[in-house]
């Protein structure tokens, strides 16, 4: 990871079919820390990040919005930016898969292939998967994708072939002889293992759906997800551009020196991708590295859950600085890492409000008050052994810090600053400059300026080498410090001993205050609040209450007049009623609750949660396969603790309200709207 010369790193490129969230925020700011370190170690650097904006889900996801595809896409594509700018990544470029100059090197990429042979048209029979973009082998039509468990579909088409068979052996011998190319060895070992397996030829066009680049010469055709996103890395720097600029630029930064992935794209990156590659004769990335999930207090964040974490809540509440070292000390690189609130604001409390906060407060404070905001000179007559342990942890803090960022542990190299953190506040109280401070003699003010020079030296250090993690404010200790603008530093050059003497010190002022319990619930609530705003289709059951058995009906809310049967709405009151066909997957019933069933139901574009109260009137082993109506523009709402995030449509029988479920005796497809 260390080059002097020039330094290549990329996120995946986010698909849209979904605004951001902390997820995607956790992988992008991981590439973003490197980006900046790297930047401080002297190399010429360039972060890639961007949007994935074409394919089948997409186009159905647009319909569903009543919107184009194009539309659809710069709205979702446009909050990922947003966000990213909001919190002031450091990103070199951002591609978009829709621009021309992406279009354009795509497409010379195809031709690329074509020409070496490596591309032949024939059809295809089978099961595909539109959530994963995937064709896939199932016993059956319809049968679950064994990726993501959504239903398949069947689909007849003519398409490109990639010869993909052929590059077995290559690739085997791509991950024998250089073992660094996927990271961690877990990675590397599952997908040597998938290609051991045998590889089949991949499809690389389709003619089901025209929200796609176009195969030249062969316009009925669009070029398959995978060569179109995965090529980003290369069309960002130029591919297929005669710009001479372009090619400088690609000549210049290619090949990648890290592509920074999620371990659920491992296959495509690891596998599809060099294959490519190989086929057209590129030079291929030198290193790809697979995190794992962010879970949310221990499940996968999804949609489906309702436990989506939104990375603006935090940033409201704690900013940007939190979330990124929460991030990047919390989770151990590699493995999956867990999220929530409570461990969010005590990291912050523990590690940057108590460690780093206090050090630099109590510090600049003393200086402030008993050198008049100016550091001190330290007196070698003055020195003992505690100021030498100090610099000694302080150097061997800088070599441990950058060995393990260089391996990407970055949860090791941030403990590993902090325990000087640790260290030096726990000097200051064993040294106790307040008194030696009330001692009116020569000596006892040389060991006062001793301890708290080696106090603010100690600061810089640390200061200097989380700069990259939490970058707002170590920028503004630095000014405290009165050391100016921390971008200039280099960070080959920092060793102990270099603090300016007589340095005045900025505007002394807390950087983290510490945060109190209501913070907490500040975040839940606020993403309650969002969740309700932004829900593309959620929705809910209200036939029940949450409630132990011992508690009575809370008192009934005021509701709206019910309509006397002559009333009559307006089209326009219809429209704002979205209902949909959706198909159940999973029906169980719910424990403590004898009359909700827990679904969970495709529509298409994705899958949902739904509590409902027909357990008395249906089996739930019964229900599965079967095609309902669902209300999909309320709000979510939680049922004995699950988020039901829809409503089935049901007739309402006799005295005791029997429910009966609408369906249908058409097949209709899965996610059609009811006009």
């Amino acid at each position: 990871m260390d080059n002097p010369g020039k330094f290549y790193i990329t996120t995946p490129i986010y698909y849209v079919n979904a605004r951001p969230h902390i997820g995607h925020t956790y992988t992008t700011v991981v590439c973003d820390t490197v980006a900046r370190r790297q930047r401080m170690m002297g190399c010429d650097t360039w972060f890639l990040t961007g949007t994935d904006e074409h394919g089948q889900k997409i186009e159905r996801s647009a319909t569903a919005a009543g919107c184009s595809p194009k539309e659809f896409a710069d709205r979702v594509s446009g909050e990922f930016r947003q966000l990213w700018d909001r919190m002031k990544l450091s990103y070199d470029d951002f591609i978009r898969t829709t621009e021309p100059r992406h279009v354009r090197g795509v497409q010379a990429l195809f031709r690329r292939l074509q020409e070496r042979g490596y591309l032949y048209k024939g059809s295809y029979s089978g099961q595909y998967c539109v959530s994963d973009e995937l064709y896939v082998d199932v016993a059956e039509p319809g049968a679950p994708c064994p990726e993501c468990g959504r239903p398949t579909e069947t689909v007849h088409e003519e398409n490109y072939f990639f010869k993909l068979s052929a590059m077995e052996e290559p690739l085997l011998k791509l991950y024998t002889e250089n073992p660094d190319f996927i990271r961690p060895d877990a990675r590397r070992n599952e997908v040597i293992s998938f290609v051991r397996r045998g590889l089949r030829d991949l499809s690389v066009s389709r003619t089901t759906f025209t929200w796609g680049i176009p195969v030249p010469g062969d316009e009925k055709h669009v070029i398959y997800v995978w060569l179109d996103a995965l090529a980003n890395y290369i069309t960002a720097l130029g591919y297929g551009s005669d710009d001479p600029s372009d090619k400088a630029r690609l000549a210049r930064y290619w090949p990648a020196d890290v592509h920074m992935i999620g371990k659920e794209i491992v296959r495509f990156h690891c596998v599809y991708w060099p294959a490519f590659l190989l086929a057209a004769d590129i030079p291929l990335p030198k290193s790809i590295i697979a995190h794992g999930w962010l879970l949310f207090e221990e499940s996968k964040m999804s949609k489906t859950r309702g436990n989506i974490v939104r990375s603006e809540t935090i940033l409201d509440t704690l900013g940007a600085d939190t979330l990124r070292y929460f991030l990047m000390r919390e989770i151990v690189f590699g493995s999956d890492g867990s999220f929530s609130f409570d461990a969010l604001v005590q990291r912050f409390n523990s590690d940057l409000a108590n460690g780093l906060g206090n050090l630099s407060s109590r510090t600049l404070s003393m200086i402030t008050r008993y050198f008049d905001g100016e550091i001190p000179y330290p007196s070698s007559g003055a020195r003992d052994a505690s100021d030498d342990a100090i610099a000694e942890l302080a150097q061997q803090t800088i070599a441990d810090f950058h060995a393990q960022f260089e391996q990407f542990q970055f949860s090791r190299a941030l403990e590993t600053a902090w325990g000087l953190v640790a260290a030096v506040n726990k000097y200051i109280v064993e040294q106790e400059p307040w008194s030696v401070a009330e001692k009116d003699d020569q000596d006892s003010r040389a060991r006062l300026a001793t301890i708290l020079h080696t106090s603010a030296e100690a600061l810089r250090i640390v200061t200097a080498l989380v700069h990259p993690v939490i970058p707002e404010s170590t920028a503004r200790i630095w000014e405290q410090l009165g050391l100016g603008d921390i971008g200039k530093l280099n960070l080959r050059e920092l060793t102990w001993g270099q603090l300016p003497l007589h340095t005045k010190l900025g505007k002394v002022e807390a950087v983290f205050p510490r945060a109190d319990k209501s913070t907490i619930e500040r975040m839940q609530q606020m993403e309650q609040e969002r969740a309700a705003q932004t829900a593309v289709a959620a929705i809910t059951e209200p036939t029940e209450q949450q409630r132990t058995p011992e508690t009575p009906h809370p008192p009934a809310a005021p509701q709206p007049a019910v309509a006397a049967a002559n009333d009559t709405i307006t089209i326009e009151d219809f429209t704002k009623v979205e209902l949909r066909v959706a198909l159940v997957k999973v029906a169980e019933r719910v424990k403590g609750a004898d009359k909700l069933l827990r679904l969970e139901v495709d529509l298409g574009t994705e899958t949902r949660q739904i509590v409902a109260g027909i357990a008395k009137a249906y089996d739930p082993e019964k229900l599965i396969g079967r095609k309902v109506v669902i209300v999909a523009n309320l709000a979510p709402r939680k049922l004995r603790g699950l988020e039901s995030q829809g409503m089935i449509v049901a007739a309402s029988l006799g005295d005791d309200g029997v429910p009966v479920l609408a369906g249908f005796l058409e097949d209709v497809p899965v996610g059609a709207r009811l006009k």
